[in-house]
């Protein structure tokens, strides 16, 4: 198959639309249940080429969960701790395989944003992978083979319309890539850069001590900037991302909105919410939702009377904002990527609240001394990678 014709463009309007290869050969796809539309192809090409880099690097089966051609979490197959697995809301007795931990992390990352999700795994879709995913709402998944247990598994999902799409795994795509944008050709080589703990050896800090569980969560913070959409910055702590923060025009605000996501994630591994008296019979995503405003400012949307017994038992006592300041403040260890330079200190006082211990950044801005000078106070260790990641 050397094209395959999509049901129209990023929006409705824009017809015709179609995938194809120019020089002619088959697709590296094979697309074994529903209908996936540009959007869904612009995900799981994307996302696909992340997992397959974080596979490379790390050696750990690896996953992604991505929402308009970012990801709004990445992860390696990790156990999951009993903690982790109430806070994913993974049931009891089901087994969990290594493909499936990256997942279940990967979408853990920021469950809100992963709501009607692409997925994206290195390695062959299980039953375990499956039985978690069929229980979520998700578009669709792309991944070099699956089971057929848990092919039969997803295409139940939807009404049986859910997307399914088999890559081919030795596919290599060409060197130079082109895109149109009114009505004009670019062309530029491919980002074919290779991430991995080399691109760590400069370290311009006093403190030098990098960890080895560092240097990996240091990788795939950079492995996951380098496809999501710029400018970004993305936080990582054990093998997954906690938070990304993509597409902002100024460097602190993807800096504080990766922190705010960070800071939500940690949030909602406090007894606090672990804790919350949830009715039995609430869906997924209401909890989702819940969970989402009860740890934030507008907690009275889900508290007051009329609101809260829609979701709770019995009403929770608030999580009150210096009790959330407390908790976050014991967050440690946590790394920091930036897809390009910090230009002011401003971007290490953000990310230290939100327990950032280890910061990798290409360097080369003027005002670098201040920033290395913001670091070394805080005692944190940063690496100057001298490669900036940018993507659109």
């Amino acid at each position: 198959m050397t094209e395959f014709e999509l049901k129209y463009g990023t929006n409705p309007n824009q017809k015709p639309a179609s995938i194809f290869m120019k020089d002619g050969f088959d697709l590296p796809i094979e697309v074994l249940n529903g209908r996936p539309g540009y959007i869904n192809f612009l995900d799981a090409f994307n996302s696909y080429q992340l997992v397959r880099e974080l596979k490379e690097a790390t050696g750990l089966p690896s996953a992604a969960s991505f929402k308009h051609v970012s990801p709004a979490g990445a992860a390696v197959g990790t156990p999951l701790t009993e903690l982790d697995r109430k806070m994913y809301f993974v049931p009891e007795g089901l087994e969990l395989s290594p493909i499936a931990c990256a997942y279940i992390r990967a979408r853990g990352a920021d469950r809100l944003c992963s709501y009607g999700d692409w997925v994206a795994l290195s390695d062959t879709c299980d039953s375990a992978t499956a039985n978690y995913l069929r229980l979520e709402v998700s578009d669709g998944i792309i991944a070099p083979d699956y089971t057929s247990e848990a092919l039969e598994i997803l295409k139940t999902k939807k009404g049986g319309k859910y997307n399914v799409v088999k890559i081919d795994k030795n596919y290599i795509p060409r060197e130079v890539e082109e895109k149109d944008v009114f009505g004009i050709t670019f062309r530029q080589g491919r980002n074919n850069f290779k991430i991995n703990e080399e691109l760590l050896r400069n370290i311009v800090t006093k403190n030098k001590n990098l960890p080895k569980n560092a240097v990996m969560d240091l990788i795939i913070s950079l492995i996951t900037l380098k496809y999501t959409q710029s400018n970004s910055v993305c936080y990582v702590k054990d093998g997954q991302t906690i938070g990304v923060g993509a597409g902002q025009q100024s460097r602190i605000h993807c800096t504080r909105l990766a922190g705010s996501k960070a800071d939500n994630w940690y949030l909602r591994r406090s007894e606090h919410v672990l804790n919350l008296p949830f009715l039995d019979n609430i869906k997924r995503p209401e909890r989702d939702n819940a969970i989402d405003v009860y740890i934030s400012s507008e907690c009275d949307d889900v508290l007051r009377d009329g609101e809260w017994q829609k979701v709770f038992k019995t009403k929770p006592a608030p999580f009150t904002e210096q009790e959330k300041r407390d908790f976050i403040a014991t967050q440690t260890s946590v790394t920091c990527g930036s897809d390009a330079f910090f230009p002011f200190g401003d971007n290490i006082e953000r990310a230290r609240k939100s327990g950032v211990c280890f910061v990798a950044e290409p360097g080369g801005s003027i005002r670098d001394d201040n920033v290395i000078e913001t670091a070394d106070k805080y005692n944190m260790v940063m690496c100057f990678t001298g490669m900036r990641l940018f993507h659109h």
